[in-house]
């Protein structure tokens, strides 16, 4: 006996809901079936997906094989996902989550300091780079003093 997994159209019209069955290949779409694994309502915003996983797995072990339709259902409650590892055609390497992205740059993109000295130009370009920042930060620091002094001088009532 060839069994399918398929939907047995159900509900009125223009609003049909569907029931998720085991049946006879032979058997009419709405005719006899020999389980009921689940249901698939489509007009409800989302979509409702009942899947007995266990059954499921359980037919498909067996041999039935899935609509189009149906396989889209059982990936969707992760019943194909569960029966293709344990077939074996997804293999698993490592459970492990994944490094955390680095915050501190890497070391490929980092210069070596023997390139950096073997260039004159990037050395004498590095050399006036350091003097720029420090006169920043003592442009600040004078300004505050004069404001400073500024109010050390106002007499205070």
């Amino acid at each position: 006996m060839a069994v399918k997994l398929r939907l047995m159209r159900m509900g009125k019209k223009k609003h049909p809901t569907y029931r998720v069955v085991a049946a006879d290949s032979r058997s009419p779409r709405d005719g006899r079936f020999i389980e009921l694994i689940g249901r698939y309502d489509p007009h409800h915003e989302p979509s409702v997906v009942e899947i007995d996983n266990d059954r499921a797995n359980y037919w498909l072990g067996v041999g039935a094989q899935p609509t189009a339709a149906v396989r889209k259902l059982l990936e969707i409650s992760g019943a194909w996902t569960r029966f293709a590892m344990a077939r074996g055609d997804i293999h698993v390497v490592d459970a492990s989550p994944p490094p955390p992205p680095a915050d501190q740059p890497s070391e490929e993109a980092e210069p070596e300091p023997d390139a950096i000295e073997s260039t004159p130009n990037d050395s004498a370009a590095s050399a006036e780079e350091p003097v720029a920042p420090e006169s920043a930060e003592e442009e600040p620091a004078a300004q505050e003093a004069v404001a400073e002094e500024a109010q050390a001088e106002q007499p205070q009532a």
